[in-house]
């Protein structure tokens, strides 16, 4: 008795062939509109911001500033222990206060995103790490980061990988005698 198996010659349904292909499509598609669709924006009227900051100790208090595009910003830096300055990148702006003094910077934030500050001036061995971070507008890009991470996440593990599946007879091999 001679027993071979032979693949079998049912015709799967085109839904079973493109389930995998559109799950993807999908995911694709989610991952594009999550990374770049524009977030719903409140209008906000320009205001006048203005900022304190304590230049001392290779550091700056506060070191994160927020502001909404085109608020007129003014900041206030004071140094507390020797010459700081005070350089924001994007902007190409600076000051320097020399100790007990403050001097005031001001300008329109009309570039949206994320910018550092840093101190200009040699003020000790630590002098590189002085710096902070100016944000013009709203800070989404963690919203859309954990959004793509869901997604990832449901690809590498999509649900219907935890659904149990029934082989049918027609999926399988048949036994031919």
């Amino acid at each position: 008795m001679l027993m071979l198996l032979t693949p079998s010659t049912a015709h799967p349904t085109s839904h079973n062939l493109m389930h995998p292909r559109f799950f993807l499509l999908l995911l694709i598609a989610t991952g594009l509109a999550v990374a770049f669709t524009p977030l719903p924006v409140q209008p906000t009227t320009p205001q006048k911001r203005t900022f304190r900051i304590d230049a001392g100790q290779f550091a700056y208090s506060p070191s994160e500033l927020q502001v909404n595009p085109g608020d007129t910003v003014n900041i206030q830096l004071v140094s507390t222990d020797v010459v700081h300055g005070l350089y924001v990148d994007g902007y190409d702006i600076f000051i320097e206060a020399d100790p007990g003094q403050t001097k005031t910077l001001s300008f329109i934030a009309d570039k949206p995103g994320s910018f550092r500050f840093r101190c200009t001036v040699t003020c000790g061995a630590m002098h590189p790490f002085m710096i902070g971070k100016l944000t013009v507008g709203s800070n989404n890009w963690l919203f859309r980061s954990i959004g793509l991470a869901v997604l990832s996440l449901v690809g590498f593990f999509p649900p219907s990988s935890f659904l149990p599946h029934k082989k049918t007879k027609e999926q399988g091999f048949r036994l031919k005698t």
